[in-house]
């Protein structure tokens, strides 16, 4: 599995590692966020995260160019991590900031995280590309982009538990404990807009808390004020986390300094460029526009992990699990299953004796661990809304040798679907992700039956509901994501690369964008299963649409 790949993808891919866990430990709580420090609604925050999202993967455009025609993608990367750096900086000391101060503070902060990442992302991928035009590496693209994009979610994957426990200690300091009604409450109390209802239950849940001294303006301040600066240091994660991404990248930058060229460097004028007549160039920049206007959808539906996913599992999954299910909210239970099943296939694909006994004893401590854990693990596990988030990206690392096995074993039999098909075949499994939740959400009151009484309903579904839809999803995302990354990479005409994988972020860009359409309809009346039933459909007339494009992206595939 690990075998054959460039030295340089385990240092692009520990760099974009760190970036990573902190981009997504900001993102874990970024609406509970501005739902608590801003009192936004629903509706409001949706439109900020859709708009933040949309910035983010839109700027890898701008970048690719800048990189493709005047930094080369060295200096953009570095630029980009700086310039990130300084976003989630303001984004921290904000925290001592109230009113419109903190919010013109937050806008600057957000600007400069999602311009940082467009400099980043993008041309990073590019040199991880880069690496494989070597004749000897061709073969192994899809099995590196698989890789990276692991990499990236074992950043990802502590992501939320990390910005669980910062919100945990932080509330602890000041005598507090998370509830997922009292922050829409306590709102709804000092705008004078809360019914009686709604203070019967707010009184009830101030009381249960040890620092509650029976004012409650002076209560509702403080849990909203402690909230939200919990909130900002979860914010603060993400500089420490640059600062490892720096290190490691000037740190390893001998295995991949090779590849960092630009047209008109010397380097690059010393390489056989293949040159494109300006029918294949178009062949191919079409065919990728094609790819770019399906994955729009799959991003609108999956980047709703950080929007209606957490919203429903704020206010229709239980706060608690039991059982087997409660060892999945300990992430390092989690990482030990992950580690356990690479072992697993190191004693099958090792070539010595050696290395099969290794594979084997570290599978037998993973399988020791967890076991005990599942002894040890409190029988009730209170959970936080953002803490499902970490199963997308478990399920990514869990999953990638097992996809990179079965797509390897096709392969050697000739039979292995192109990255179109595959982009194609993840819609659809999308598609059933959201097909589970729309199961799980059958005779549930609609968002706005519960707006009143605080958000949360009176009926939870179990936690199992919401693992199983990010296990399926995830299926979708090995098959579309690292896929796509790698056409984008092996198609894209050789002058042209940093800007046609700019505009694959671009696409996930307006994907991510779209996701605020869902929560614009969220309070709307409609009930659950008509909401995720429009994911649904848009989901399968995409996949259609790839597969009805398929011989002309094939053909554009075959002539690389």
């Amino acid at each position: 599995m690990f075998k054959g790949h460039p030295k340089g993808l385990y240092a692009l891919a520990l760099a974009n590692t760190g970036e990573r866990f902190g981009y997504y430990t900001m993102l874990a709580i970024f609406v509970l966020f501005l739902q608590a420090k801003f009192g936004l609604s629903a509706q409001t925050a949706g439109q900020f995260y859709g708009i933040f999202l949309a910035a983010v993967y839109f700027m890898p455009i701008i970048g690719g160019y800048i990189a493709d025609k005047f930094w080369g993608f060295g200096k953009t990367v570095v630029t980009g991590i700086l310039v990130m750096f300084a976003g989630y900086l303001l984004l921290f000391t904000q925290k001592d900031a109230t009113g419109s101060m903190a919010f013109t503070m937050m806008i600057i902060a957000l600007l400069c995280i999602a311009i940082g990442t467009g400099l980043f992302k993008g041309n990073l991928q590019v040199m991880v590309g880069n690496l494989y035009d070597d004749a000897k590496y061709a073969a192994k693209r899809d099995g590196g982009f698989s890789l990276f994009y692991m990499a990236i979610n074992i950043g990802s994957m502590f992501a939320p538990t990390t910005a669980t426990a910062v919100t945990n200690m932080f509330l602890g300091k000041n005598g507090l404990t998370y509830d997922a009604n009292i922050p829409s409450l306590t709102h709804q109390f000092l705008d004078g807009t809360i019914t009686a209802d709604g203070m019967t239950r707010l009184q009830t849940l101030a009381e249960a808390q040890s620092s509650f001294g029976g004012d409650m303006t002076a209560f509702c301040h403080n849990y909203i004020d402690s909230l939200s600066v919990a909130y900002s240091y979860g914010f603060g994660v993400a500089c420490i986390s640059l600062i490892l991404s720096i290190a490691i990248y000037f740190g390893f930058r001998k295995s991949f300094k090779h590849v960092d060229v630009r047209k008109g460097d010397k380097a690059a004028k010393e390489e056989k460029v293949v040159e494109l007549t300006p029918k294949q160039t178009k062949e191919r920049v079409v065919a990728l526009c094609l790819v770019f206007a399906v994955v729009i959808f799959f991003w609108m539906a999956f980047q709703q992990a950080g929007l209606t996913l957490t919203y429903f599992a704020r206010d229709y999954t239980a706060s608690v699990a039991t059982g087997w299910t409660r060892i999945g909210f300990d992430v390092f239970t989690l990482a030990m299953i992950a580690v356990g099943v690479y072992a697993l296939f190191g004693i099958f694909q090792s070539d010595t004796v050696r290395g099969r006994s290794l594979s084997a004893l570290l599978l037998a401590a993973c399988v020791a661990g967890v076991w005990y854990k599942a002894a040890h693990v409190d029988k009730l596990v209170v959970l936080l809304p953002q803490i499902f988030q970490h199963f997308n990206p478990f399920f990514v690392v869990a999953l990638t040798p097992v996809s990179m096995a079965i797509f390897g074993a096709l392969a050697k039999k000739g039979k292995e679907p192109s990255a179109p098909r595959k982009i194609a075949l993840g819609m659809v499994v999308a598609a059933l992700g959201y097909c589970v939740l729309a199961v799980a959400s059958i005779g549930l009151p609609s968002p706005k039956e519960l707006a009143s009484t605080g958000g949360v309903s009176h009926i939870l579904v179990s936690p199992n509901w919401l693992i199983s839809t990010y296990l399926v999803l995830t299926f979708g995302e090995l098959l579309l994501s690292p896929m796509g990354i790698s056409f984008v990479s092996k198609v894209a005409p050789p002058k042209l690369k940093g800007l046609m994988m700019g505009l694959w972020f671009g696409a996930t860009a307006i994907g991510n964008y779209l996701t605020s359409v869902i929560s614009s309809i969220w309070n709307t009346g409609l009930s659950l299963v008509m909401i995720w039933g429009v994911l649904i459909i848009l989901c399968l007339v995409s996949a259609i649409f790839m597969f009805a494009m398929m011989k002309r992206l094939d053909n554009a595939t075959a002539e690389c």
